[in-house]
């Protein structure tokens, strides 16, 4: 088992069984991602540092225009796909096992959480983990403060505001608001 095979199972939504072969793969990726982030946020570095660590994290190209205000945590780091004129404010932390996808133009606030990952009800199978993605799409406004959950899509134009919790999907052009979140109202496409 590798990478790849750990991403194939993650990307399709099968849950990877605790101190399973695909569960050990998953272990030593996050060791990686740990490091990377560790030095991504131990000193200052130029934005074109910040983005080339962050190219190193993701296994991809990180466009020139994105920009990254550390410290950012990842604890996993290889399923973040990345836009670009993206502004990720300072201590975001991403749980991208399951897929984070982030389209061109957002912004995204202090402190934002992106959790793609759940654990099995059932006691016996608690360690199991459960995959799911999170896509948030273009022009996306997210508030300081949020907390977006697993397989929820946030929609073109919308605006997250602080400290909601993104429980469900967001429809493009709407503000939403709480915990869970809720439209309440919305805003006219640019």
């Amino acid at each position: 088992m590798d990478l790849d095979d750990l991403l194939r199972a993650l990307n399709s939504g099968e849950t990877i069984a605790g101190n399973s072969p695909l569960h050990r793969v998953m272990h030593d990726v996050s060791q990686e991602a740990l490091r990377i982030t560790a030095e991504l946020n131990g000193g200052y570095h130029e934005p074109e540092q910040v983005r080339a660590l962050l190219s190193v994290l993701t296994g991809r190209p990180i466009a020139a225009g994105v920009t990254v205000f550390p410290p950012f945590s990842s604890d996993f780091g290889k399923n973040i796909r990345l836009g670009d004129r993206i502004f990720i404010n300072s201590g975001c932390r991403f749980q991208d096992q399951g897929g984070i996808t982030i389209g061109d133009d957002c912004l995204i606030g202090h402190n934002a959480v992106f959790a793609t990952l759940n654990h099995d009800l059932d006691p016996a199978r608690r360690a199991d983990l459960r995959p799911s993605p999170i896509r948030i799409g273009r022009n996306v406004w997210i508030g300081a403060n949020v907390t977006v959950l697993p397989g929820v899509t946030i929609g073109d134009n919308a605006v997250v505001g602080a400290a909601s919790v993104v429980t469900r999907d967001v429809p493009d052009d709407a503000v939403v608001v709480g915990s869970p979140a809720k439209v309440v109202r919305t805003v006219s496409s640019p």
